[in-house]
């Protein structure tokens, strides 16, 4: 079976996805780079396919076009404007919106049927867009939510520990941008809750750390890329082996009526559905706050 990921969007976080796609162990077996730019994919499928050697999949890269939708298994859209220094990921909305609109049409008019995965800031926005320009059912259009928060979450809580961070269940919830929140209630270091282990001034020290990533590292290299590629990469074997594994996806909520990272099983049809986890009652209201937030700039479009 022809496992193929077409990536549109050639830049940082695209090119990360896919270079990290070559070094993991996957059921990828082709990578089609759609850019704007068409002499740029041609030498980065040219870059990345010289590595094969090394590569533990065999993994064909190419420059292509929307044609190469057709039978993609997931299409994932990296384009869009990139967040510059003192921008927030919601100041990209209008920029990235008619960008979307044109790659929507085009990928619609190759016949294809996969899963859309929506990388592109600000994330549950873009996520909200294309299901509403595609009409898939949406299940099939998931957004990178705050996985990548999540996993920054998880990181700081192991280190400040010393606990191997696959031992730390912990999640960020809401908006991926600044209204997002830990769901401390929720949180583990194994069995044991995170109440055990940190003071409450810690939780915060390192909450506001994991808001102000993406910040301080855009103020420091420009922008961020690779962690996010390893997390596409993750959600790409979660597809393609069904694997009915959790994740923090911006998936669509009913009740609010966007989409938004909450903890949802995704396999090989998107997301399965959203786990109804017991939140404080703090912790409820932090999420309708970032909800209206999505739902707000959704109504200025």
């Amino acid at each position: 079976m022809k496992n193929k990921v077409v990536i549109i969007g050639a830049g940082n976080v695209g090119l990360s996805y896919a270079y990290a796609l070559t070094n993991q162990k996957t059921k990828v077996n082709e990578i089609v780079l759609i850019d704007t730019n068409e002499d740029k994919i041609k030498g980065e499928a040219m870059d990345l396919n010289h590595g094969m050697p090394f590569s533990p999949s065999k993994v064909d890269v190419k420059a292509g076009s929307y044609e190469d939708c057709m039978d993609a298994r997931i299409v994932c859209i990296c384009a869009g404007a990139s967040q510059k220094p003192g921008e927030t990921r919601l100041d990209l909305l209008n920029k990235n919106d008619k960008i979307f609109d044109s790659i929507i049409k085009s990928v619609l008019q190759s016949g294809f049927d996969g899963i859309f995965l929506i990388a592109t800031n600000p994330v549950d926005i873009m996520t909200f867009i294309a299901q509403k320009h595609s009409n898939f059912p949406k299940n099939k259009v998931i957004g990178s939510g705050t996985v990548l928060d999540t996993a920054r979450l998880r990181y700081l809580i192991s280190n400040e520990l010393n606990i191997n961070s696959k031992n730390v269940h912990a999640y960020i919830l809401g908006e991926h941008g600044d209204s997002e929140f830990p769901a401390w209630s929720n949180a583990f270091v194994g069995s044991k809750s995170i109440y055990n282990y940190l003071s409450p001034k810690q939780l915060d020290e390192i909450a506001l750390k994991v808001k102000n990533a993406a910040y301080d590292i855009i103020d420091k290299k420009g922008s961020t890329y690779y962690a996010i590629g390893m997390v596409l990469v993750r959600l790409t074997n979660a597809i393609l082996d069904d694997e009915n594994t959790i994740f923090t996806v911006s998936s669509y909520n009913e009740q609010y009526e966007v989409y938004i990272g909450m903890p949802s099983i995704v396999n090989s049809n998107g997301v399965r559905e959203i786990i109804d986890i017991d939140m404080s009652h703090k912790e409820c209201e932090l999420l309708t706050k970032s909800a209206m937030i999505i739902k707000n700039e959704i109504k200025k479009l």
